[in-house]
C-alpha cells in the first residue's frame, strides 16, 4: 500500500524580488548547502539581466523564459503487457516549474568558460526569446509526445 501524499511545504518568498519561483532557482542552483553562494549567483544573474537587455524588468525577463521552456506535454512509460509504450500524458503546473527551472540549471551549468552568473542570465534571456537548450529542451519532449500520440488511449 502506498504513503498517504505530505503536504507540500510553502516556501518563503526571497528578499529581493519577493518570489517564490526565485527562491525555488536559488534552491535548485544551490550545491553543498552553500545557500548565500547560490543567492549571490541568482540575483548577479538577475543584474546581469538588466545589462543584457536594456530598459527591462529582470523579473519579466525570468517569468517570461519559465513560460516559455515550461513543457506542455511529455511521455511517461508504461507497462502493458510485457511492452513498454512511451505514453504521452499533460503535465501539471507544479512539475511544469520544476522541469522549467531544472532545465535551465541544466544548461547553464552546461556551458563552460564564464562565470555561472552570466552563463544563468544568458540563458534566462535566450529562453525568453524561445532560443537557448532549455527550450531545444522542452522541443524535444514536445516531438516525444507528439509521435507517441497513437499510445494515448493507455494513459491511466
Amino acid at each position: 500500500m502506498r504513503r498517504p501524499i505530505q503536504k507540500k511545504r510553502a516556501l518563503e518568498p526571497d528578499m529581493v524580488y519577493e518570489s517564490e519561483k526565485v527562491t525555488k532557482l536559488v534552491n535548485y542552483i544551490m550545491e553543498r548547502g552553500k545557500k548565500n553562494t547560490a543567492r549571490r549567483v541568482v540575483y548577479s544573474a538577475l543584474d546581469e539581466i538588466k545589462n543584457i537587455e536594456k530598459g527591462s524588468d529582470p523579473m519579466e525577463v525570468f517569468e517570461t523564459a519559465i513560460r516559455n521552456v515550461g513543457p506542455t506535454m511529455e511521455v511517461r512509460s508504461r507497462r502493458v503487457g510485457g511492452a513498454n509504450y512511451q505514453v504521452p500524458r499533460e503535465v501539471r503546473q507544479e512539475r511544469r516549474l520544476a522541469l522549467a527551472l531544472r532545465w535551465i540549471v541544466n544548461a547553464a551549468k552546461a556551458g563552460k568558460g564564464k562565470a555561472m552568473y552570466k552563463r544563468l542570465a544568458q540563458e534566462l534571456v535566450s529562453a525568453s526569446k524561445n532560443e537557448g537548450e532549455a527550450v531545444k529542451r522542452r522541443e524535444n519532449t514536445h516531438k516525444m509526445a507528439e509521435s507517441n500520440k497513437a499510445f494515448a488511449h493507455f494513459a491511466w
